[in-house]
C-alpha cells in the first residue's frame, strides 16, 4: 500500500491482512522503506507501532516449501520477493551512499532484472522512501491485483483485501510488467512478455524431442531440493508425463486422485499408477460433500463462475488431502491444454478456420491463463499452505509451444486426438497406449462435479448460474 496523502498506511494494511484466511497458523511480515518485522500474530505487529506511508504486508505459513519467501535490505529500501530469487540477483553488488535519484534508478533496474532472470512463479515489491516498485512473472502464476481509493493505491494477492479497503473493482496486475507507484499515481512498464511469433518448421518427432528436454528441465527446476512431493493425478497424459519424469528426481512421490463416488476414472487412475509403479491415494466424495464445500470454494476463488467453481471444488479436495498426507508441494499439469490444443473448442475452430486463426486463439488463452486458471487454483492451494507448482508453466516451454504450428497439436479430423506433440513425447518415453491415447476430459466432467452441482441447483429450483451466484452474493453482503 501507498498512502497518496503521505499519511501512515500501516494500520490500514494490518486491518486488511485480517481478511486473509488460512487453515495454518500464519506468520506476519511488515516491510517499510526503513524497517522490517516478523511476528506470529497481528497483536504483536500492532505493538510495534510502525509508521510509514509506504508498506508491504505478507501473511504466510512456515512450511518448508515456502522458505523461498524472503526480504532483503537494499540500500535505503527493502525488497520482498515471493519465489526463488535468481542467483544472479543474489550476487549483485549493492550500492552504498548514493544519491536518491541514483538509488531510484538502481531499484528500477533491479526490478527489471528480477523479471528478466526470474523462473517459475514470483511476485516482488521494493519499498523505497517515496515510491513502491512491484512486479510479477511473465505468466502471472501467483494471483495479483491492484486498485485505488481516495487515499491509497493498493496491490494484493486477492480481491478480498481490496474489497475490505472499499476498492470495488480490483484489476489484474499485468504479467511480466513492473509498476512504479508514488503519491502522484502509478505507471506500468513492459519488461518480458510472450509474442505470437512465426512458426518453426519441425517434424512431429523432432518437435517431441525438443519438447521432452524442455519439460524435463522444467521439472528439474520445479523439484530442486525436494525429497518428497505429491502429484495431482487423473491417469491421463499430462499428469502421467509429470509423474513419469518426476520419479527420476524425487524419492518420495504420492499420486492423489479425487472424484465423486464410483466414477470410471477411478479405476483408470489406479491402472495408470500401477503402470508407473507409483503409490496412489484415491479419495471419493458425494453430492453432499459438494454442497458443504461450494461456499468455501466460492469465497476463496472470489468469482461466481460455475465452471471455475466446478474445477475449484476438486482442487480444494486435492489441496486438503495433500496437506493431510503431510506434503507441502504438489505438482499439477495446468497449462498443457492451452499450450498444445487440448480442448475440443480448438479442434472445432481448426475444422472451420485456418491454422493462423487457431494459433491466435491459443495465444489469447495462454495470455489469459493468469485470470482463467492460475488465480483460481493458487488461491485454493495458498489457503491450505500447499505450494502448487506447474511444470508446463515455464517460460521456455511456453515460448516453444507458441512457435509450433497447429498441425503439430491437432489434425483436421473431428475424431482425432489433440495434443499430438505431447502424445508423441509419451510414446518416445515408452508410456502405454492406454495413457498416451486417453481422450481429454475436463476436470469438472471427469470428476462428476459439474453435473452434481446442476442437480443441487435443480433441487433449489434454480439454474446452475443462479445457484452459484446466490451463494456468492450472500458472502459479499
Amino acid at each position: 500500500m501507498i498512502n497518496k496523502l503521505g499519511n501512515n498506511t500501516v494500520d490500514s494494511l494490518i486491518s486488511a491482512l485480517t481478511s486473509i484466511e488460512s487453515i495454518i497458523s500464519p506468520t506476519i511480515q511488515i516491510l517499510t522503506p526503513s524497517k522490517a518485522i516478523l511476528e506470529n500474530d497481528l497483536l504483536s505487529v500492532n505493538k510495534s507501532k510502525i509508521n510509514s506511508p509506504i508498506a508491504i504486508g505478507h501473511v504466510f505459513s512456515k512450511s518448508v516449501s515456502q522458505t523461498s519467501q524472503k526480504f532483503h535490505s537494499i540500500n535505503n529500501a527493502f525488497l520482498f520477493y515471493d519465489g526463488q530469487i535468481p542467483f544472479s540477483i543474489q550476487q549483485k553488488k549493492i550500492m552504498k551512499k548514493e544519491s536518491s535519484d541514483k538509488l531510484k534508478k538502481y531499484h528500477t533496474t533491479l526490478a527489471r532484472d528480477l523479471i528478466l532472470n526470474g523462473e517459475g512463479a514470483f511476485l516482488f515489491g521494493i519499498a523505497e522512501k517515496n515510491q513502491l516498485i512491484l512486479g510479477r512473472d511473465p505468466l502471472g502464476i501467483q494471483p495479483f491485483y491492484y486498485g485505488e481509493n481516495e487515499t491509497s493505491i493498493v496491490f494484493a494477492s486477492n480481491r478480498r483485501i481490496l474489497w475490505k479497503l472499499k476498492i470495488g473493482n480490483p484489476v489484474f496486475f499485468p504479467p511480466g510488467q513492473i509498476s512504479i507507484a508514488s503519491q502522484s499515481g502509478q505507471k506500468f512498464k513492459h519488461i518480458k512478455n510472450f509474442t505470437c511469433s512465426s512458426t518453426v518448421a519441425l517434424s512431429l518427432e523432432d518437435a517431441a524431442k525438443i519438447l521432452f528436454h524442455i519439460l524435463d528441465n522444467s521439472i528439474v527446476s520445479h523439484v530442486k531440493g525436494l525429497t518428497k512431493c505429491a502429484i495431482a493425478f487423473s491417469g491421463g497424459l499430462d499428469s502421467s508425463l509429470i509423474a513419469f519424469l518426476t520419479k527420476k528426481y524425487v524419492k518420495n512421490l504420492q499420486l492423489i486422485h479425487v472424484s465423486l463416488e464410483n466414477k470410471p476414472e477411478i479405476e483408470e487412475a489406479k491402472k495408470a499408477a500401477k503402470i508407473l509403479d507409483l503409490p496412489i491415494k484415491i479419495y471419493q466424495y458425494s453430492e453432499s460433500d459438494i454442497k458443504k464445500i461450494a461456499s468455501k470454494v466460492l469465497w476463496l476463488i472470489e468469482e461466481s463462475d460455475p465452471i471455475k467453481v466446478s474445477i475449484g471444488i476438486p482442487f480444494y479436495w486435492i489441496a486438503e488431502k495433500t496437506k493431510q498426507d503431510d506434503f507441502d508441494v504438489l505438482l499439477a499439469g495446468q497449462g498443457a491444454d492451452e499450450l498444445f490444443g487440448g480442448y475440443k473448442r480448438y479442434l472445432d475452430a481448426y475444422l472451420s478456420k485456418d491454422g493462423e486463426t487457431v494459433r491466435n486463439q491459443l495465444f489469447a488463452d495462454i495470455s489469459y491463463m493468469h485470470e482463467s486458471n492460475f488465480a483460481r487454483d493458487m488461491k485454493i492451494f495458498n489457503f491450505h499452505g500447499v505450494d502448487l507448482r506447474c511444470p508446463f508453466a515455464s517460460y521456455k516451454l511456453v515460448e516453444f509451444a507458441l512457435k509450433l504450428p497447429v498441425n503439430l497439436k491437432m489434425e483436421r479430423n473431428p475424431y482425432s486426438l489433440r495434443k499430438l506433440v505431447l502424445r508423441q513425447v509419451g510414446r518416445d518415453l515408452g508410456l502405454p497406449l492406454s495413457i498416451v491415447e486417453k481422450p481429454k476430459r475436463a476436470l469438472q466432467y471427469s470428476t462428476g462435479v459439474i453435473n452434481a452441482l446442476k442437480k443441487i441447483a435443480k433441487k433449489e429450483e434454480k439454474t446452475l448460474s443462479e445457484y452459484i451466484d446466490s451463494i456468492f452474493q450472500n458472502q459479499r453482503t
